[in-house]
C-alpha cells in the first residue's frame, strides 16, 4: 500500500506576525500533517475482494432462474454480495476518510482567512449600491416636483390665461455615471434581472416542480392518494444474510 506522509494542512506563510493581523494563530494548527493513503489497486485486501465480485458477477451473467432452487442459489449469492459491497465500503472509507476530513481542516482555514476580505468586499458593494439607489431616488423626485409645477402651470393657464408668476423648475442631477476608473482599477455597473412569486395560483404548470421527496415520504408512510398523481406498488428484493438483523 503506497502512502503520502508528511502533508502539510495549516503551514502557509501569513501576512506578517500573530500581532500583526489581530488574531492569535494556534501553533498546534500550523504543525499537522495529514496521512494519507492511496492507489487501493495495490491493496491486497481490496483486491482480495475485487477478485470475489468478478466471481460473482460471472455466476450472476450465467445464472438462468427457471425453478425456486435457482431462487434459493441467486439468493446465497445476493447474501455474499452484500456482505462484500459493505466490506468494499469499509475499505474505501478507510482511504477517503482522511482526506476529507484533512480537506474540511483545509477548507475551514481557509475560509477564516478569507472571511475579512469577503466582508470588506461586500460592506463596499452594498455602501456603493445604498449610495446609487439614494442618488437616483432624489433625481426622480427632483422630476417629479418639475413634472407638478409644469402641470399646475398648464392648468393656470387654462384657468387663466396667464402664469400669476414664472414656474419655478428644480434642477434634475445627472444619472450616476455607470463606470468609475481609478488608478488601480474599474467599477462599472450592471442590471440583472431578479423575480418573485407574487400568484402562485397563475404560474403556468411548466415553471413548477413536483417535491419528489416529500411525495415519496408521504406516500412510504401510506397516505392513500393525492389529486394528478397515481400511487403504487412495485416488487422489489430484499435480502437479509442470515444472523444480520433486517433493517
Amino acid at each position: 500500500m503506497e502512502q503520502l506522509t508528511g502533508i502539510p494542512s495549516g503551514q502557509e506563510p501569513l501576512l506578517g506576525g500573530a500581532d500583526e493581523v489581530g488574531e492569535p494563530v494556534d501553533q498546534r494548527q500550523l504543525d499537522t500533517t495529514a496521512l494519507i493513503q492511496v492507489r487501493p489497486g495495490a491493496d491486497p485486501r481490496v483486491l482480495a475482494l475485487y477478485q470475489e465480485g468478478v466471481k460473482l458477477r460471472d455466476y450472476a451473467r450465467a445464472r438462468v432462474i427457471s425453478h425456486d432452487e435457482d431462487v434459493k442459489t441467486a439468493t446465497d449469492d445476493l447474501s455474499v454480495i452484500g456482505g462484500l459491497k459493505k466490506a468494499i465500503e469499509e475499505r474505501r472509507k478507510e482511504y477517503v476518510g482522511p482526506i476529507n476530513e484533512h480537506l474540511k481542516a483545509v477548507n475551514t482555514a481557509f475560509g477564516v482567512f478569507t472571511d475579512p476580505l469577503n466582508e470588506a468586499n461586500t460592506v463596499n458593494r452594498d455602501k456603493v449600491l445604498a449610495y446609487r439607489a439614494e442618488q437616483e431616488r432624489q433625481r426622480q423626485e427632483q422630476a417629479r416636483i418639475n413634472r407638478l409645477r409644469e402641470e399646475a402651470a398648464r392648468a393656470e393657464m387654462e384657468l387663466n390665461g396667464e402664469l400669476s408668476e414664472p414656474v419655478g423648475l428644480v434642477q434634475v442631477a445627472e444619472e450616476a455615471p455607470a463606470r468609475y476608473r481609478t488608478e488601480t482599477g474599474m467599477l462599472g455597473t450592471a442590471k440583472t434581472k431578479k423575480w418573485e412569486v407574487i400568484d402562485l395560483r397563475l404560474v403556468p404548470l411548466e415553471y413548477l416542480i413536483i417535491d419528489a421527496a416529500k411525495i415519496g415520504k408521504v406516500v412510504r408512510a401510506g397516505i392513500p392518494s393525492i389529486p394528478g398523481i397515481r400511487i403504487y406498488e412495485q416488487e422489489g428484493l430484499r435480502v437479509t444474510p442470515r444472523g444480520v438483523p433486517r433493517s
